[in-house]
């Protein structure tokens, strides 16, 4: 790899992990951070980083060319809820980005490009049970609209220029490392530092409200992978169904009593449920898995046990 890799948005809960990842495999010097606000010390203090705001073109130029990269991860992004908010604003951040992005693509600036896409592109007339790759998509939801339209803007780039851009819908990410930025799945990160610090949790989604889940390794290990595959293995340009585990509130409250019995949950559902309805249950993934190989690690045991000794080292050591 000759150019280096830019990260924006590096300091987000995906952002971070991500940026730490790909340091370790390309090398800390080539993989440059940039995000609104500084970060954590172990990501401001391994590698390169600068301060971007996502929607300034000229600033983002100057950034691609002072490093010389060749691929960026778009991660800059106003999250579900907080979108809802937002409306304007949300749209404003996650469309031109964006197109700032997808015009050095198109300029042959850069070699490749991801951008992550999201189950919130889906809306209450899809089917929610093992929703298919390609399936009807009405989104609800400020942020959804803002992703569908950046599928089908990614998929004209691809077809109308040559633009090598890769694109996975995520699921709810889970992890205890980065604290969840205001999506609708962030019960299930709250929900393990409850039962913890109080032996007690209300969740903000039904007991019932089935969505799809994924372990942050996984997330990062399907954005490393969706990259490094030959181009030609990537067949779909819009944004690939991504899978891994599905649960409600309930299932997972059960499975945090298998560690803590005494654990007690109660449900108050917000405006957050209404988004969680539009959303699937289970997602069909068969195409990420025949295209590129994709194959998660983590099921719900494994994520739990996981959650809940990260959670109990983190806290003893900022006691």
């Amino acid at each position: 790899m000759t150019g280096r890799i830019l990260i924006i948005g590096a300091c987000g809960q995906i952002g971070t992990e991500l940026t730490l990842k790909l340091r370790s495999i390309y090398g800390n010097a080539n993989v440059v951070g940039s995000d609104i606000r500084e970060g954590n010390d172990e990501l401001m203090q391994s590698g390169p980083f600068e301060i971007l705001d996502a929607t300034n073109d000229d600033g983002l130029r100057r950034l691609v060319k002072k490093y010389e990269v060749e691929e960026i991860y778009l991660m800059a992004a106003m999250l579900s809820a907080t979108a809802e908010k937002f409306p304007m604003k949300a749209w404003n951040l996650n469309m031109n980005s964006l197109f700032n992005v997808l015009n050095l693509g198109k300029e042959g600036t850069l070699k490749k490009i991801f951008w992550p896409s999201s189950i919130a592109v889906f809306g209450l007339t899809t089917p929610k049970e093992n929703t298919p790759q390609t399936t009807i998509m009405e989104p609800t939801t400020v942020y959804g609209i803002s992703k569908q339209t950046g599928e089908r803007w990614c998929e004209y780039y691809h077809s109308k220029f040559g633009v090598d851009v890769r694109s996975i819908r995520f699921p709810g990410i889970i992890s205890y490392t980065t604290l969840p930025g205001g999506g609708t799945t962030d019960y299930a990160i709250e929900i393990f530092y409850k039962a913890l610090e109080e032996g007690k949790y209300t969740s903000f989604l039904k007991e019932n409200a089935a969505l799809p889940m994924m372990y942050m390794e996984d997330a990062i290990k399907a954005t490393v992978e969706i990259m490094k595959a030959p181009s030609e293995n990537i067949k779909i340009r819009s944004s690939y169904n991504l899978g891994a585990i599905s649960f409600t509130p309930e299932v997972l409250a059960n499975e945090i009593k298998k560690h803590l019995p005494e654990f007690k949950i109660a449900y108050k559902p917000d405006f957050r449920q209404h988004i969680a309805d539009s959303w699937p249950a289970i997602i069909d993934d068969s195409k990420a898995r025949e295209d590129w190989g994709w194959e998660h690690d983590f099921d719900l045991p494994k994520m739990t046990e996981t959650m809940l000794e990260g959670i109990s080292e983190k806290m003893k050591t900022q006691a």
